[in-house]
């Protein structure tokens, strides 16, 4: 394989995941990010979008931070499948030479990320918690050159047991898939506009290309915990599923959501919508109520960022206590309640 021109990649580049010609949250997420790693490297952010008949959808990727938009429009794209759109995508990675790529690990990019990163010859870091860039090797190592403005993509390992920095040298672009919620939109410029682009490689049928024969939306009737401002998330310590009815009351006096840990979901007492933590949904509410829970690193993960956490635990030692800004150590049958009615009475009296 010859080696690769690294000085031809440049820029840094989201795929825009829609869905139904709606543009996903976490491709907002990921201009905010691009803009961030975008001004370190002194270059620009481009949105590649893939669909039928999304062409209209470029303003808002420009609203939220896209300097350039690729538009690759085409009636095989108009639900996503993985051989047109990694096709698709690959394409316009070998066509326009991006110096990084980030997709977002969602379902459609988890299936998409490695498939491409597979086809342009590049590695590909899977759910990165942080982007920096910065030099690799992090410490100078003698006799081994050292790059500098390179992506050092960091994610949790074995586990969650350690946090892992990775860099990829040599190959372009450095790709990595970021998980919902980590990372940060930037406030929308109204009225902004980008330079779109469209492009197409041509998309024809082979063995590869599946047929969907229909489309079945589950009705979820689960909110979104990642959009609530208030969560009260109860662990393996609430004790049962009926006993989740005093979390439900405390949500409900504060105008808050219910969420869990994974103990509870692998228990079938909450469906995996609630699930906060590496293997569930990562949030950052103004006020994270921990009830009952440990606080094992993978669910600390998914909750670190919240603004203010109040952790009650009847274990003193329990890790969660770490990470909260409030600490209550006793039975949360008796100190939920008691919290719920003051604030009811605390409402009632405003």
């Amino acid at each position: 394989m010859n080696k690769m021109n690294l000085e031809e990649y440049k820029g840094v580049y989201v795929f825009a995941q829609q869905v139904d010609n709606k543009i996903s949250g976490i491709a907002l997420e990921l201009l905010g990010e691009a803009n961030r790693l975008a001004s370190s490297l002194n270059t620009d952010v481009t949105a590649v979008l893939l669909g039928s008949g999304v062409k209209d959808l470029a303003d808002k990727l420009a609203e939220y931070g896209a300097d350039k938009v690729i538009v690759v429009d085409d009636p095989e794209l108009k639900d996503y499948r993985t051989e047109p759109y990694a096709h698709g995508l690959a394409e316009v990675i070998n066509k326009y030479k991006p110096e990084i790529m980030l997709v977002g690990a969602t379902a459609i990019g988890r299936d998409l990320g490695p498939r491409v990163s597979a086809r342009v010859a590049t590695g590909l870091t899977a759910d990165c918690t942080l982007l920096e860039i910065g030099d690799f090797p992090l410490n100078p190592i003698p006799g081994q050159e050292q790059k500098h403005n390179q992506l050092l993509m960091t994610r949790p390992a074995f586990g969650g047991n350690t946090i892992a920095t990775i860099a990829c040298p040599d190959n372009r672009p450095q790709m990595a898939t970021v998980r919902p919620g980590v990372m940060q939109k930037l406030e929308p410029k109204r009225g902004a506009k980008a330079e779109v682009i469209e492009f197409n490689p041509g998309f024809t049928p082979n063995n590869k290309y599946v047929e969907i024969m229909e489309v079945v939306k589950a009705v979820s009737n689960t909110v979104d915990i990642m959009k609530a401002k208030i969560l009260v998330s109860g662990g393996r310590g609430v004790g049962s599923p009926e006993n989740f009815k005093i979390l439900e009351d405390l949500a409900e006096a504060i105008g808050g959501e219910v969420s869990c840990s994974r103990a509870v979901v692998d228990s079938g007492w909450k469906p995996k919508d609630l699930q906060v933590g590496q293997t569930g949904k990562t949030v950052r509410p103004n006020v994270y109520f921990a009830i009952g829970i440990s606080g094992a690193i993978q669910h600390v993960a998914g909750m670190e960022e919240s603004d203010i956490i109040i952790a009650i635990n009847k274990d003193e030692d329990a890790p969660i206590f770490d990470v909260a800004d409030y600490g209550i150590v006793g039975d949360l049958n008796k100190i939920v309640p008691a919290l719920t009615e003051s604030i009811k009475a605390e409402l009632a009296n405003k």
